[in-house]
């Protein structure tokens, strides 16, 4: 199908639910179903849930936030404490299952109070990219997966986002802090922390860098910048100075291209991590 025909899609499968609960992080996906939402259902019917926890960037929380403004959709901000959670804090493969299970425990809290269908972002790219055992706990609670369900990849939603005329269709994918952490190494408040005060000094001093993380790997630090910035980031120290300054000290500092995902490399090199 063509993107407008896409779009009509899912407009059409969101028109099926009563009223929604998105599950929302500000992103590109969870976007485009809280706007369908809003255009197939009305404001009124859509009410949106954001965690606000140590592992959310405050940028990102600022984004959430006037997007729901500028919709007149409810948004409800619960505090969520994923660090209490030994699962979470112990940082194994599954990490990222204990914590959307304490967003969407939350959610589901809420819908079933408000009579609510809880839908998340996730596409159908995400369901054949492999490993997400974040997803496997949004459907053991049900949720909805209105982008997946209609065969929309990563790609199609961006066209729809720039078809709709969303701020947000060409944003950088930017998952939650933790996952920054490389697997065995404790996730802390002050770890995510310094994560995060990295990354906004780095960017600060980089120009035109579109995807960039900082990747904590317990006795060193890997920056990842588009692929065309890597060698004038190596060249230039101002970011190795700005990494070193948001609290990881001398550790040495690796440059290298961005890769969605890349901390799971460990899981295909030694399987024995998950378990």
């Amino acid at each position: 199908m063509e993107i407008p025909e896409l779009a009509d899609a899912l407009l059409a499968e969101i028109s099926r639910y009563k009223r929604m609960l998105v599950a929302f992080s500000g992103g590109v996906d969870s976007s485009v179903v809280l706007h369908a939402g809003v255009l197939a259902l009305g404001s009124e019917r859509v009410e949106a849930v954001t965690a606000v926890s140590p592992s959310l960037p405050a940028a990102e929380l600022e984004i959430a936030r006037n997007f729901c403004v500028e919709r007149r959709v409810f948004h409800h901000l619960p505090t969520t404490d994923e660090l209490s959670r030994p699962g979470y804090r112990e940082n194994g493969p599954r990490r990222c299952y204990f914590c959307k299970s304490v967003l969407l425990d939350t959610a589901t809290a809420l819908a079933t109070e408000r009579d609510l269908t809880i839908a998340t972002g996730t596409n159908a790219s995400d369901i054949t990219a492999g490993f997400r055992p974040g997803i496997r706990a949004a459907a053991e609670r049900g949720a909805r997966t209105p982008l997946a369900d209609i065969g929309l990849s990563k790609d199609d939603v961006r066209a729809v986002a720039r078809l709709w005329g969303l701020s947000v269709w060409n944003k950088p994918a930017a998952a939650c802090t933790a996952s920054r952490v490389a697997y065995g190494i404790p996730v802390t408040r002050d770890r995510l922390a310094r994560i995060e005060r990295a990354e906004v000094a780095v960017r600060a001093v980089l120009d035109g860098v579109r995807d960039l993380r900082v990747r904590d790997l317990g006795d060193a630090v890997r920056l990842e910048v588009d692929a065309e910035s890597v060698a004038r980031v190596r060249a230039d120290d101002a970011a190795h100075r700005a990494i070193r300054q948001a609290g990881f000290g001398d550790r040495p500092i690796e440059v290298s291209r961005f890769r969605s995902g890349s901390m799971n490399d460990v899981l295909e090199r030694d399987p024995t991590v998950m378990d």
